[in-house]
């Protein structure tokens, strides 16, 4: 049975129980009581005989002090009475020992010590204890509460490291005892078990690796490499790339109040399109994920129906989208023959080729007749609008 000596006992002594600091520091169940509470039960005649300064006065004090400040009464003991880093400097005089060597006299490792240091160290820093320079070997001073140690303390010498260290500020920027984050980190095996039985589980690591595929571009590349090699994985992603561009698409006309027409350019949506696209909408967010492929696809088709629709009722609408498309249809052909080379035109003849492009030859000549002829009947048209570029399923 360890017991939990007087505060003010030799740096030796007190600093043997540091071995056992674990077991109160981190209880099972429960943490360390905010403070004593009175034997509510026991006869104040049995406590007649007990003397101030007796043995079990002395356990009683101590356990008292344990019990408002848990793991901070190991702390100080190590922080008042240790010096890491080698031999003092010559004006040094507060006979501090080496961890190595506390942890000698105390009879555990000095991983161990310098734990309960590093805890310190850090409470120093955020002000919340004395600096180091401050304490003296045997000397108490007033230490925090229980509760506010284990913000400090890890049990884990993984805690230290800088991956620990990561961790650690992760476990805290949700809100868990870092020690619980560390536990998982160091056992993988035992996260994939929980993973691959546990639903629950598995949809807070997807939740997470999304997190952190964020600012983790390696990561999000190796899912995807993963995703790939995996063919149903594959269908169904692609299955929900085109039900969220379904989405996407009735969304826009919704959020922008435009619409898409079928020669690529942008013009306002009547109320009726953005009116049917929002009804579309509603009905896919009620939808279970499983069915939202499905009726996605239908609501895209039904809007551009209806984009399509108002686009042939509007005449000015109607003869600027024929124009758009006749252009967008040149350029294309243009672009392709800019590209073709003829470095080795013997080898390419051909009879029927040759055919082909006589005929095409004869229908731009056509067409620039009838176009010189329209323009010299009707006079100048008014400037056309730059447009967009066909889309890539235009016939």
């Amino acid at each position: 049975m360890t017991t939990i000596p007087d505060a003010a006992a030799v740096p030796e002594q007190s600093a043997a129980i540091a071995e056992d600091a674990e077991v109160w520091t981190e209880p099972p169940s429960e943490e360390p009581p905010a403070e004593v509470q009175p034997a509510a039960q026991t006869d104040p005649a049995d406590d007649a005989g007990v003397e101030v300064g007796s043995p079990v006065h002395r356990d009683a004090a101590a356990f008292g002090r344990f019990a408002r400040t848990g793991g901070w009464t190991f702390a100080l003991l190590v922080a008042r009475s240790v010096r890491p880093g080698g031999a003092p400097s010559p004006d040094d005089t507060s006979a501090k020992v080496s961890a190595k060597e506390f942890a000698r006299l105390a009879g555990c490792s000095a991983e161990r010590v310098m734990r309960f240091w590093r805890a310190w160290d850090r409470a120093a820093d955020d002000g919340v204890v004395p600096v180091f320079e401050a304490l003296a070997p045997g000397v108490d001073i007033e230490l925090p509460d229980a509760d506010v140690w284990l913000g400090y303390y890890t049990s884990r010498s993984s805690g230290d490291s800088p991956r620990g260290q990561a961790i650690t500020a992760a476990a805290e920027a949700e809100g868990i005892r870092p020690t619980k984050a560390l536990e998982v980190a160091e056992n993988p095996t035992a996260l994939r078990a929980a993973i691959l039985a546990d639903p629950s589980t598995a949809e807070a690591a997807r939740h997470a690796l999304l997190d952190r595929m964020e600012s983790d571009p390696e990561l999000g590349q190796s899912m995807a490499k993963d995703i790939a090699r995996t063919g149903e994985l594959t269908k169904t992603v692609a299955a929900q790339s085109r039900a969220t561009a379904a989405v996407d698409y009735v969304k826009d006309v919704i959020d922008s109040g435009e619409m898409t027409t079928p020669s690529g350019e942008r013009v306002p949506a009547p109320p009726s399109v953005v009116a049917e696209a929002q009804q579309h909408l509603t009905l896919i967010e009620g939808l279970d994920d499983e069915d939202e492929a499905a009726y996605a696809a239908d609501a895209q088709k039904s809007v551009r129906s209806l984009i399509a629709e108002s686009v042939e009722n509007d005449p000015q609408l109607r003869a600027h989208e024929r124009r758009v498309r006749f252009q967008n249809r040149v350029r294309k052909a243009a672009k392709a023959f800019e590209e073709l080379t003829l470095d080795d035109a013997a080898d390419l003849y051909e009879e029927e080729l040759l055919e082909q492009l006589e005929t095409l030859q004869r229908a731009v000549a056509d067409c620039i007749t009838e176009l010189r002829a329209t323009a010299t009947a009707t006079g100048p048209t008014a400037t056309t609008p730059q447009p967009a570029p066909e889309p890539d399923d235009e016939d």
